[in-house]
């Protein structure tokens, strides 16, 4: 079958929306580390957008890999043009797709580093954006500082190194350009993680301090990394989204992309050398993010993180499964409103209430099937970034940490039957970047209860604090013996000496 590219592209007028710009005159201004499924259904597809209004051309995006996973990304975008379908499904069951074309080239690092470092140091790339995940930052979960522990960190910063990693690439062309005097570019994370752009300030300020002082004084005063909050479900892409992009167009789409109708971007205007005209297609920009994002990351990212291993532990695989469970649904919204929201800030023009309803609405949706498994990836970097902040803001006011607590035990829980675990992992079960370490810790837990928890890089002070340790323990005790579904209806239906009374 004919593949989406260039070529077919205006056969589709007909089938669905597409392109209507002419892609062949834009000019890249952004430079996108880490094209995957989120990138290309959120800030692609914005940017795609903005180019459909026929305003500036100059707004093109190259994307870059740099891991051997994104050979595939390579591949694919290349043998397509950089084209590919955006499928976004409603709650309600709808459906709708059009063609996105706003990444106009890609760059496999590896194939040729010296042409990352050109396109990055190019006068015309403006900003440089990055979606590398809540670990790809280097930054210890408990003390905020980075740690270059990271093979190609660790490479990078070898002398006369040839770059491997993002922050060895960003440092060599920022390099350039203060060596041309060119206008450095912005630095615009698009990661879920608190005050994204002030960790990608750390990490890249700390990474170019370890190799030239200098540099790293030049860019902390030059250079922009605006903090942002971006939202949208984007599960894993499935041979049916695959299917559905060719019953769509006609044309095989090797990579579509399917995400939820729901999309939000807040973003703050502080930009090195200019921006995309953003405020035109919907995007947020104020003066300060963090209301925003910790809205969304103490409700969504950390309710997600609340329901998985609980979810999994109850044999569910599905998240709309989860929250189709009324006991589940009742746990999760009570986390949200008892727990997470008293940690907030006032967020201006949002209705905090009719937020966290939207949101389990949205959870619930079964018409794409997220899986528990891709939200319980690397929970070692969600968990410290997303639940723990709420801990710690409720214990030291003295309010409730029950919640948390079980969902923690929960993901105890599953990483202990990993660890009984005969022959091959369970496909839909926890994958951890520091799985050995978290296993350890398990183990050890058989012999001193709690040990989990003195796992400091995961942890840190929330691991050693007697109320916090008291109500893990009463949670783990309450899952061996009784099971998720007790645990959940306990803390839904009672309070909280219930739960320890049922751990005693």
């Amino acid at each position: 079958m004919t593949i989406l590219s260039e070529t077919t592209l205006p056969d589709l007028a007909h089938r669905l929306p597409s392109p209507t710009y002419q892609r062949h005159t834009l000019r890249t201004g952004i430079v996108h580390f880490g094209v995957g499924g989120f990138h290309r259904a959120h800030q692609a597809m914005f940017i795609d957008r903005l180019l459909k209004l026929g305003g500036s051309r100059d707004w093109g995006i190259c994307g870059v890999g740099v891991l051997p996973a994104d050979k595939q990304m390579r591949d694919v975008l290349n043998a397509q043009d950089g084209l590919y379908t955006l499928i976004l499904k409603d709650p309600d069951g709808g459906e709708h797709a059009r063609v996105i074309g706003s990444i106009i080239e890609y760059l496999y690092a590896p194939d040729n580093p010296a042409a990352v470092i050109d396109k990055l140091a190019f006068p015309a790339t403006r900003i440089v954006s990055l979606s590398i995940t809540e670990g790809g930052y280097g930054l210890n979960d408990a003390t905020g500082e980075f740690q270059p522990l990271a093979a190609d960190i660790l490479h990078d910063l070898e002398p006369n190194a040839v770059p491997t990693s993002v922050f060895g690439f960003i440092t060599a062309a920022l390099a350039r350009r203060r060596e041309l005097g060119t206008t450095p570019f912005t630095v615009m994370s698009c990661d879920n993680i608190q005050g994204n752009g002030d960790a990608a300030r750390k990490a890249l300020v700390s990474f170019a301090r370890l190799k030239d002082p200098g540099l790293a004084d030049w860019i902390e005063k030059f250079v922009a990394f605006p903090n942002s909050m971006v939202d949208r479900i984007t599960p894993a892409t499935t041979d049916l989204d695959r299917a559905t992009a060719t019953r769509l167009h006609g044309y095989a789409d090797a990579w579509p992309v399917a995400a939820e109708s729901f999309a939000q971007w807040v973003l703050e205007d502080t930009f090195t050398a200019g921006r995309p005209a953003l405020d035109e297609v919907g995007v947020q920009l104020v003066e300060r993010v963090e209301p925003y994002e910790l809205m969304k990351l103490r409700l969504l990212n950390a309710g997600h993180q609340v329901m998985s291993h609980l979810g999994y532990l109850a044999g569910y695989r599905q998240v709309h499964e989860v929250c189709a469970d009324p006991a589940f649904a009742a746990f999760i919204l009570g986390y949200m409103e008892k727990e997470a929201t008293p940690t907030l800030p006032p967020v201006p023009g949002i209705d905090l209430t009719a937020y966290r309803h939207e949101l389990l609405h949205r959870f619930s949706s079964p018409s794409f099937r997220d899986t528990l498994a891709r939200q319980m990836v690397d929970a070692s970097d969600r968990i410290p970034k997303f639940l723990l902040p709420v801990v710690r803001d409720q214990l030291r006011a003295g309010g409730p940490i029950e919640r948390a607590a079980v969902a923690v035990a929960a993901w105890a829980g599953v990483l202990e039957l990993a660890l009984d675990r005969n022959g091959p992992a369970d496909p839909d079960g926890p994958t951890d970047r520091r799985m050995p370490k978290l296993l350890a810790a398990i183990r050890a837990e058989r012999d001193e209860p709690g040990a989990f928890l003195r796992l400091h890089e995961v942890f840190g002070d929330v691991g050693a604090n007697p109320r916090f340790v008291a109500a893990y323990l009463a949670a783990r005790e309450v899952l061996r013996r009784s099971g998720a579904q007790a645990a959940v209806e306990l803390l839904t239906n009672h309070t909280t000496p219930t739960l320890q009374k049922a751990a005693s």
